[in-house]
C-alpha cells in the first residue's frame, strides 16, 4: 500500500505538526507529568527513549507496509508551544480503512478542549484521505478520554483489550 504523506493540520487553536525526532527535546517536559500514565501505565520517558521511539514512529509505516503510522505534535496555534500529541495507526479491514486513534495533552493544558479540537482535526484529515472507521481503546475509569471519544462520534463496545474498552464510530 502506498500511503499518503503526513501533512501539517491547522485548526482554530492548535497546529498538528508531523512528528520528527527533533521534537523530542520539546516533548520531554510535555510528557514529564506522571499523571499522564495513570490509566495507560508506564513512566515519563528520558530524552534517549523518546528519540528512539520517534525514530520508529517517523518511519510512517510498518515493515510490511500493512500499517500506516501517523503522529503529530499538538502545539498552540499562536505560540507554537507543544502541549501534546495525537496519533493514528491505519490498517485496511476488508473494504475499508480503520484508524486506531489516541491523544495525549499535558495536564497543564487539559480541560480547555484542546484534545477534542486536535482529535477532530486529525479525524477530518484522515477522513479526507479515505479512512472510514475510527477506534480508540480507553480505560473504563478515564472519564476525560471517554468524553473526547463521544465528541468524535465514538461509542463504547463490549470489547475489552488489556483492560481498556474499545470505542468505535460504527
Amino acid at each position: 500500500m502506498n500511503w499518503p504523506a503526513i501533512e501539517p493540520i491547522e485548526s482554530t487553536r492548535v497546529v498538528l505538526d508531523p512528528l520528527t525526532v527533533q521534537h523530542a527535546p520539546e516533548m520531554l517536559p510535555v510528557l514529564a507529568d506522571p499523571s499522564i500514565y495513570e490509566f495507560t501505565g508506564g513512566t515519563p520517558p528520558t530524552l534517549e527513549q523518546l528519540q528512539r521511539l520517534y525514530r520508529v514512529q517517523t518511519l510512517g509505516h510498518s515493515d510490511d507496509n500493512a500499517q500506516w503510522w501517523l503522529n503529530w505534535v499538538v502545539a498552540l496555534h499562536d505560540s507554537r508551544r507543544a502541549v501534546g500529541y495525537v496519533q493514528a495507526t491505519v490498517e485496511r479491514r476488508a473494504d475499508e480503512f480503520e484508524a486506531n486513534i489516541a491523544w495525549v495533552i499535558s495536564p497543564a493544558f487539559q480541560g480547555r478542549g484542546l484534545a477534542t479540537e486536535a482529535t477532530a482535526s486529525m479525524i477530518g484529515w484522515l477522513t479526507a484521505t479515505g479512512v472510514d472507521r475510527y477506534v480508540a481503546y480507553i480505560h473504563p475509569d478515564h472519564a476525560a478520554s471517554a468524553a473526547i471519544a463521544r465528541k468524535q462520534g465514538l461509542h463504547p463496545t463490549s470489547v475489552v483489550k488489556d483492560g481498556e474498552t474499545r470505542w468505535q464510530n460504527e
